[in-house]
């Protein structure tokens, strides 16, 4: 009998709730690693050939919504002998395991916080290279997926450990909702107050971080419709986001790719992710931005939450990745 390909989560059965995980977590040492960093644990006959080339396919593919190339991720590869040997790896943030063995089950085996915290593990036990090449097709939206939620989990620890309470406290009390600040955001004076608006910004020599925050009574299911929430964007923007020049403002940039994709987001039952690139009409500013367009837990409220990056000098992946672990960070119940 051929070997069945099947999935399991197995550290996801044993978890009944978000807060039972936070809780384990407080126990286990923070994880390491930097950011959209994957430590690969597969020996140089697996991870060589066809193996090799989808491997790195799935990691390092291209981040949608970036103006310059940049992977997904930044693969790290050891021996799987050094996992097992080796304290320091098995501290890391994400790994992933590749194991071929004939006596192996075929199956994927997700588990979260295992060593450290937050940590996601990818266990895959494919008894030939073909069938672990079968599995990485398979699951791989699922093992990106729970990558990114330790991700934008691991920011929001950091960020929450040098909050800025007055910041949290006044976007609960205008929205409704907790959201996780660093001390080294503002909130940004517009011309005008808005009850369903807020800009709330960081600003180094180097770069510029925003969040964009837009609510609105849920009316129907077109306002998740992809023309419709680049309209809503370019609204708000062009409302409330002045450029540096006279006359400037931010807006979305429709002469390239924008992504929008169906995704989870903790404590809403549908919510939409846009990515793309934004400019400034009237002005050469410009870079890249995700929105998550949300139904509220009570399914009366939309909430669109926008992060930007500018930084004209620097890679813009990991800068990113803050925002979305800002806009990842929305709580009802905080």
């Amino acid at each position: 009998m051929k070997h069945g390909v099947t999935f399991m989560f197995a550290a996801l059965l044993l978890l009944t709730a978000c807060h039972s995980r936070q809780n384990e977590a407080i126990m286990k040492k923070s994880s390491s690693g930097k950011t959209c960093e994957v430590l690969l644990a597969a020996d140089k006959a697996t991870y060589s050939g066809d193996s090799k080339a989808l491997i790195d396919s799935i990691f390092r593919e291209p981040q949608a919504g970036l103006p310059q190339p940049e992977p997904r991720f930044d693969l790290v590869n050891i021996p799987v002998s050094s996992l097992h040997n080796t304290q320091m790896f098995r501290m890391h943030r994400n790994i992933v395991l590749c194991d071929v063995n004939p006596e192996n089950p075929d199956k994927v085996y997700i588990s979260h916080d295992k060593w450290a915290a937050p940590q996601t593990m990818v266990d895959i036990a494919a008894s030939s290279d073909s069938a672990l090449q079968s599995l990485l097709r398979r699951y791989e939206k699922v093992i990106k997926r729970e990558i990114y939620k330790d991700e934008h989990q691991r920011i929001i620890n950091a960020f929450h450990n040098v909050r800025n309470v007055e910041l949290m406290k006044r976007v609960k009390e205008k929205f409704g909702f907790g959201m996780t600040f660093s001390e080294d955001f503002r909130w940004a004076q517009t011309a005008e107050e808005d009850p369903e608006f807020a800009w709330i910004h960081k600003e180094t020599k180097d770069f510029s971080l925003g969040v964009l925050v837009h609510t609105m009574p849920y009316r129907d299911e077109n306002q998740f419709v992809p023309e419709k929430i680049l309209n809503r964007l370019d609204t708000m923007m062009r409302h409330y986001v002045p450029g540096p020049a006279e006359g400037s403002y931010m807006g979305t940039e429709r002469r390239f790719d924008i992504e929008h994709n169906k995704v989870d987001y903790e404590g809403s039952s549908y919510c939409i992710e846009t990515r793309g690139l934004w400019r400034t009409f009237g002005d050469f500013m410009g870079g890249p931005f995700v929105t998550y367009t949300l139904l509220s837990p009570d399914g009366r409220q939309i909430v669109e939450v926008t992060g930007y990056v500018y930084c004209p000098r620097f890679d813009k992946r990991d800068y990113l990745m803050q925002v979305e672990g800002i806009c990842n960070s929305i709580r009802w119940d905080e």
